[in-house]
Order: structure tokens, then C-alpha cells, then sequence
């Protein structure tokens, strides 16, 4: 028996969804155990596990709806399991693994920005100094997590946005956001603006380069806990 045999719900829904689009609702689940020769129990458990993948919703009095496919829900509950295991092992693996994955796709998701994407880059750029340079002082992290995903959103690669997107919640998760080291923070914004300035320049390459730079960080940073700003 092969992984996907093990859960025939899944392959059920996949076969609904091939019949009647995305989005579209599923029929109700004494129809579903009817055709999977079920008990309503064991459709309610499977539905559970399809409900935390993402792949369907359930709401009272609409009923049972499949939702677009993301790749996120299921990595990211991977990796939350992984981290209660050995946080700093798992959490440095993955954070290798993101930054390689960035590293990969700069170039297509960097092309693919448009104006308005340069444009909120930039803001966010002026809105993590200032806060870097208020009284008191603010550590800008949903500013950093936001010009990293907002460098590769369009990219039309729902893996790559799943990996992306889960490293930040698991970045949030452990605390990681909270480090405070201004001197080591103000050298990550530096970073940050060079790149983005490259990019809204065409210089592709030039912010490829910044990027790899800027990654290179995290091996030299210091250490308060292990918390990684990059």
C-alpha cells in the first residue's frame, strides 16, 4: 500500500475537486462515507485531518467547502512537531533550507516585482528606520518579515511560497523575533535597503549578491539566546 492509499478521504476529495473545480462545495458527509463505505465517525476523524492540511473548510450552515491549495499548513505542522523534538537542530535545518530556496529564486521573483511591489518594499524600508531611530527604539519585525515575502509574491510556485511563509511562523513561534541587539539590527537594515534599492534599480545581480551577503550574517551575528535576524 503506497502513503496516498492510506488516506483514501484525501484521494476522495481530490477526485471531487477534479469533478467540480476549486472552490467548489463538496457534498455532505453521510454522502462521503456512503461512497467510502464509512461510519460518520470515520469521516469526521479524516475530515479533521483534512481540515488542518487546509485542504477543505467546514462552516455552519454552508457546509463543506475545499479551499485553493496551499502547501503551507502541511509544512508548517511538520515543522512545529520537528521543533518540539530539537528546536535549535530543526529550526537551523529549515532556516538553511529557506535561505537556499531564496537564494534560488531571486532572480525570477525579483524580475517579476511591479511597481507598486518596489514601492511597498521602500516603505517598509523608511518605516523600519524609523522606528530603528525612534525613542524608544522598536524592533521592525514585521517589517523584515514582510519585505522578505514581498520579494518573492509573485512567484507562481505554491511550494516555495509554502517554505517561505512557514519559516516566518516558526521564526515568530520560538521567539526569534523578540532579539535586540541595535548594532547587529541596524547592519541587517542595511542589507535590506541595499537590496531593495537594487532591485528597484534593475540590478539583479548586484542584489543577488547583497542577498548572499546578507545571509552570511547569521554566522556572524551575536548571540543573545541563538536568535537569528536574518
Amino acid at each position: 500500500m503506497t502513503h496516498w492509499e492510506q488516506f483514501p478521504f484525501l484521494e476522495y476529495l481530490s477526485r471531487q475537486a477534479a469533478q467540480n473545480g476549486h472552490g467548489a462545495h463538496l457534498p455532505p458527509l453521510k454522502e462521503a462515507g456512503k461512497a467510502l463505505g464509512w461510519s460518520i465517525t470515520r469521516v469526521r476523524e479524516e475530515l479533521a485531518v483534512a481540515k488542518a492540511l487546509g485542504f477543505v473548510e467546514a462552516r455552519p450552515r454552508v457546509g463543506l467547502r475545499r479551499l485553493p491549495y496551499t502547501f503551507t499548513p502541511a509544512v508548517s505542522l511538520s515543522l512545529h512537531y520537528a521543533l518540539h523534538l530539537d528546536k535549535e537542530k530543526y529550526f537551523q535545518q529549515f532556516a538553511d533550507l529557506r535561505k537556499k530556496v531564496e537564494a534560488a529564486y531571486f532572480h525570477e521573483a525579483a524580475r517579476l516585482l511591479t511597481d507598486e511591489d518596489k514601492a511597498h518594499l521602500q516603505a517598509l524600508i523608511a518605516s523600519a528606520w524609523e522606528q530603528l531611530r525612534g525613542n524608544p527604539i522598536h524592533i521592525p519585525h514585521a517589517e523584515h518579515r514582510d519585505l522578505h515575502l514581498t520579494i518573492y509574491r509573485r512567484l507562481n510556485n505554491t511550494f516555495v511560497q509554502g517554505i517561505l511563509e512557514t519559516y516566518w511562523e516558526a521564526y515568530e513561534a520560538i521567539g526569534y523575533n523578540r532579539y535586540t541587539d541595535y548594532t547587529y539590527l541596524s547592519k541587517v537594515w542595511q542589507y535590506h535597503e541595499r537590496i531593495v534599492q537594487a532591485i528597484c534599480n534593475g540590478r539583479y545581480d548586484e542584489g543577488y549578491r547583497t542577498l548572499l551577503e546578507h545571509t552570511e550574517l547569521l554566522y556572524h551575528r551575536p548571540f543573545e539566546g541563538d536568535a537569528p535576524t536574518v
